[in-house]
């Protein structure tokens, strides 16, 4: 039997992505909605079974307020969140304020529903890495925060980066191909090369993916600090006089 959900997330893109996988695979998708400050509003309002909520940034204060609403006013909605590779501060913090479980954002989609069916039947949807992660990472703090979007852009060449932005941007491949110069089957294997790189099945999960880990922000700054500067332009010579 199908879930009643919603699915809000700061990405539009991400938010009805996920939720046109879900209807496929038949499940009633009540709302898709962006951004996710107004997420309380909404989920108040239609009472859901699950509540998908996005997020950035598990580990900063107040992301989870909405979720601390949601369960005040309507404790059956089970919240699962959807989020980058957390923190034990994120993964306490979203448990905390009443989530019934945390799913990273590059999680494939039977992974997100078998969350949804779990969180609807009362248990707490949450991989047990994670956790293990966690827990690692507790008893082993590293010297720095890991950064996804650092991360995911140290797998990926120059010419894969500016793939991924006009990917990004809505071009095809044949546009990707007249743009970088390169014959279109080069430029569907970059496409190729970059989907397998960061572990998703399509160009809208890769941009959806690049958007929500700030890697679109990082490629940007590494495509114009690499560009190569500008020639000088040359001096004039004088106009003779008349």
């Amino acid at each position: 039997m199908g879930v009643r959900l919603m699915v809000v997330d700061d990405h539009r893109l991400l938010a009805e992505a996920l939720a046109s996988a879900l209807k496929l695979r038949g499940h009633r998708v009540l709302a898709a909605a962006a951004p996710s400050a107004g997420a309380a509003d909404l989920v108040v309002s239609r009472a859901p079974e699950v509540c998908l909520l996005g997020t950035a940034a598990p580990a900063e204060p107040g992301v989870f307020d909405p979720v601390v609403r949601i369960k005040k006013e309507r404790p059956q909605v089970a919240v699962v969140v959807l989020g980058p590779v957390p923190s034990p501060r994120g993964i306490a913090a979203a448990f905390a304020a009443g989530a019934s479980g945390y799913v990273r954002h590059d999680e494939r989609i039977e992974g997100v529903e078998r969350a949804m069916m779990k969180a609807r039947a009362g248990e707490a949807a949450v991989a047990p890495q994670l956790l293990q992660g966690a827990f690692a990472e507790l008893l082993n703090p590293a010297a720095q925060p890991d950064d996804e979007g650092a991360r995911l852009l140290r797998m990926l060449t120059p010419r894969e980066v500016e793939v991924l932005v006009r990917v990004a941007e809505g071009e095809d491949t044949r546009l990707i191909a007249a743009g970088m110069g390169i014959a279109p089957s080069t430029a569907r294997t970059h496409v190729q090369r970059v989907l397998m790189k960061l572990g998703v099945g399509s160009r809208l999960e890769a941009a959806a993916l690049a958007a929500r880990t700030g890697l679109l922000d990082r490629a940007a700054t590494r495509r114009t600090a690499s560009a190569p500067p500008q020639p000088p332009t040359a001096p004039q010579p004088p106009a003779s006089a008349p």
